[in-house]
């Protein structure tokens, strides 16, 4: 594995496997309350310019599990590209800590973050992309499924930074991934262009979501208007209220789909109460995920 960890783009196919490997047998350890010290006497600095609850939890809890001390800054501590360059930032905090793991805002702060920093970079989010989300999800999926050969993912909303990242795992290992999403909020062209060029995915954008969700494996959503859209919300509402996940999407995949959302959920706006509590649901081993995925994901940058 590269220095840093920004993208699903950094890793193989090899290095995604063997993280997925590895996570599982963290995820083992962990749940059996089994010493690993990996990071004994070792610090992680949490930067903070976008807040998230699973985000801090799970690095936190998973990072003190390994035996290090994780160090809260939130946008208060830091004002990334504010108060002072972010390349200080980098220098200054790449001495003080071991791993750094940052939620940002602007994609090119995690970039220039990374330059300067002697330390490994995790990208915890930025508006481009969310690596460490899509390692999960993949994670939990091969949990689910006998193997990762001839899946079909659906992800049906907003063309956003959960798309591109699994744009870039579908780059990497072979799948079929299906975005339905309103005209208007297609992803990244070149991300598209990405996964069609640099693998064996079959990747389909459309704006049929009666059509577009046939044959899934995988259903995911995520919000209409992320953190920082809000005023968007009510005009998004009225444009996306066909591409509601609910029972009758599902029975629409024709098959026995399972249903993912990266959360926090507004249920009654992209998903219904309904799904999230259907046995077809894994959305809590999906967030459950989230600190094993990350566990795994900071051990191997620090081998």
């Amino acid at each position: 594995m590269d220095k840093h960890f920004l993208h699903i783009k950094d890793l193989s196919k090899e290095e995604i496997l063997e993280t997925i490997s590895l996570a599982k047998k963290l995820k083992s350890k962990f749940r059996n309350k089994e010493d690993f010290k990996h990071f004994h006497n070792k610090s992680l600095a949490m930067i903070f310019a976008k807040p998230s609850a699973r985000t801090r939890i799970s690095f936190e809890t998973g990072f003190t599990w390994m035996g290090g001390h994780a160090l809260f800054l939130g946008p208060n501590d830091i004002g990334m590209g504010k108060r002072e360059a972010i390349k200080d930032i980098a220098r200054v905090v790449s001495r003080y800590n071991d791993v750094i793991m940052a939620r940002l805002f602007e994609h090119n702060h995690i970039l220039e973050l990374a330059e300067y920093s002697d330390s490994p970079v995790v990208n915890g989010l930025t508006n481009y992309n969310h690596p460490c989300q899509i390692m999960a999800d993949i994670l939990t999926i091969s949990e689910h499924r006998d193997s990762l050969d001839n899946l079909h993912v659906c992800y049906v909303g907003d063309g956003n930074n959960i798309v591109h990242s699994w744009l870039q795992l579908a780059a990497r290992l072979s799948m079929k991934f299906t975005c339905v999403c309103p005209e208007g909020f297609t992803p990244d062209e070149k991300t598209v262009e990405l996964a069609k060029t640099n693998s064996g995915s079959e990747i389909v954008i459309t704006h049929d979501p009666i059509n577009g969700v046939k044959g899934a494996d995988v259903i995911y959503t995520d919000v209409w208007a992320s953190m920082g859209q809000k005023e968007e919300a009510e005009t998004r509402e009225k444009l996306f209220i066909d591409f509601q996940v609910n029972g009758d999407m599902i029975s629409r995949s024709g098959k026995e789909t399972l249903f993912m959302h990266c959360l926090p959920a507004e249920r009654g706006r992209e998903t219904t109460d309904e799904v999230m509590e259907a046995d077809y649901s894994i959305v809590f081993d999906q967030a459950e995920n989230r600190l094993h995925a990350q566990n795994a994901i900071m051990v191997a940058l620090t081998k």
